[in-house]
């Protein structure tokens, strides 16, 4: 099984390669077509579906996974979402989002500002490559849950609703 994941960021890949660990996992640049920063449930799970789309479109794939952070508006107060999808050969969509936690108002602020969260991260924390390491999540939980571990609960959901549909 070719597994390929529409993204270069290294939590993403992990997460795939820790939940296909049978699999080869090969990690493609593919355009999200979604603004840097999504900013609803709706275009997080665009983008998502696009970085699918465009990776299952590689020569061999057998599975496209995309997975894609965001934020989103609730109650006046900006939270954190996740989404991703799994695309296989037929065209067959799967979806699953993650967990969610409030941003903190200083926070939302900058993303309103137009800032991408990465970088208001990087400031906030004072730590490098925040998107790439911990993510917001993992800030924002003491480390108790990181982009990661996101990550890997959306491919473990992914994967069971793949699976379950082809068994």
């Amino acid at each position: 099984m070719k597994v390929i994941i529409g993204s270069h960021n290294p939590t993403k890949i992990e997460a795939v390669q820790e939940v296909f660990q049978q699999a080869d996992v090969i990690a493609m640049d593919v355009a999200s077509d979604v603004s840097a920063q999504p900013f609803s449930d709706e275009e997080t799970l665009l983008g998502a579906k696009n970085r699918a789309k465009h990776a299952v479109a590689y020569q061999g794939a057998t599975l496209g996974i995309g997975l894609e952070g965001g934020v989103t508006a609730l109650d006046n107060q900006l939270f954190l979402c996740n989404w991703g999808t799994l695309v296989d050969q037929k065209g067959e969509l799967y979806v699953a989002s993650g967990a969610r936690i409030p941003l903190p108002e200083e926070v939302s602020i900058s993303l309103k500002k137009g800032y991408e969260l990465g970088e208001v991260m990087e400031y906030y924390a004072q730590k490098k490559d925040v998107s790439k390491k911990e993510g917001a999540i993992g800030v924002f939980t003491n480390d108790y849950i990181s982009r990661k571990d996101m990550f890997i609960h959306i491919t473990l959901l992914l994967k069971g609703q793949y699976m379950f549909n082809n068994k």
